[in-house]
């Protein structure tokens, strides 16, 4: 077992450990995120995300499958590359926590990081408490975080990100309700996959995976889902995390202005800005229909499951359906 404790004194030169703060547990009892408070040292305290393979995995909705377990080992090893590799890459403007120390033994692995509450970004929101400024400071972020790694190969990361992609998810698929969607479900997701524009997406970019301060800063967590992808799916996802139905549609065309006039902020001069809001404006009905798809199979009736969502989906696939006509 890994020696926590002396981990975090070597790492951070702390003379001591004052205490220590439960922040959450991990999915399906894979371990524990704490806030270590420090006596000494580079940091008053630290986060340290301590990933320990359970015995018998509890997932909170049934999914105790081979398939599900490897998909969470992958994924704190894509969470350890992003660390590792990528993390550092990022600006002000797509704010992550610093990575001080990754360990690793056969059966654990223990990612000591920024605490982001002690630099300032103490608020949280849900969707119950979200504000529109919030909602397009994250936006801004998105923006900053896809212009930034455009283009840029998710070596280490997931081929394709996003916690909901099809490939990870033949459970799910496999009980799917929809029937038109589910015969739907591979032209979405090859849709997508075949932009010309690819990026990084966060892959789990609900508005629970935003750090907030009191300036409107705002920084992300969590990125075991980062990963290779169109944009739009990291959008259409976050907007769905924070708005009931009626929200969505009265903000939807104010929300994609803001996101792309960030992104002609945040690209390279040399990169064809309107050529990639052409192709992702038209991707944003797609990543909305893919999570729909996924919903449908992991937890029919949940409340993203609205009329808005199932609007957009009927469009997909009748733009598909279409598509398959016309070449027959």
């Amino acid at each position: 077992m890994l020696e926590l404790h002396n981990q975090i004194l070597k790492t951070t030169g702390a003379s001591s450990i004052e205490s220590t703060q439960s922040v959450q547990a991990l999915w399906s009892g894979y371990g524990e995120i704490k806030r270590v408070f420090l006596k000494g040292g580079k940091y008053p305290s630290i986060i340290a995300k301590h990933i320990q393979l359970p015995k018998k995995n509890q997932h909170p909705r049934g999914w105790n499958t081979p398939i599900s377990h490897q998909r969470k080992l992958t994924s704190y090893q894509v969470e350890r590359k992003w660390y590792q590799q990528f993390a550092n890459q990022t600006t002000e403007h797509c704010r992550v926590p610093h990575s001080y120390h990754v360990l690793e033994n056969e059966n654990e692995l223990l990612l000591i990081m920024e605490d982001l509450d002690a630099n300032g970004y103490l608020i949280r929101m849900h969707h119950n408490n979200v504000t529109l400024d919030a909602v397009k400071s994250c936006l801004s972020w998105l923006a900053h975080f896809h212009a930034k790694f455009l283009h840029v190969a998710p070596n280490g990361l997931w081929p394709i990100g996003t916690y909901w992609h099809l490939d990870t998810r033949p459970d799910e698929w496999h009980k799917m309700n929809n029937t038109q969607l589910k015969q739907a479900a591979e032209g979405i997701n090859d849709r997508l996959n075949r932009a010309t524009y690819q990026t990084f997406v966060h892959g789990d970019a609900k508005i629970a995976n935003f750090c907030f301060a009191e300036t409107g800063a705002v920084a992300a967590v969590d990125f075991q889902y980062v990963g290779g992808g169109c944009g739009m799916k990291d959008v259409a996802y976050f907007i769905s995390s924070c708005f009931t139905e009626e929200a969505c549609e009265a903000y939807e065309q104010r929300l994609l202005d803001h996101y792309f006039a960030q992104l002609a902020i945040a690209l390279d001069p040399a990169v064809d800005y309107l050529a990639v809001k052409k192709e992702w404006s038209e991707l944003y009905r797609y990543a909305w229909a893919d999570f729909y798809r996924f919903l449908d199979g992991w937890s029919p009736g949940h409340w993203k499951m609205h009329n808005y969502s199932e609007r957009i989906t009927r469009q997909v696939i009748e733009e598909l359906g279409n598509e398959r006509k016309g070449k027959s």
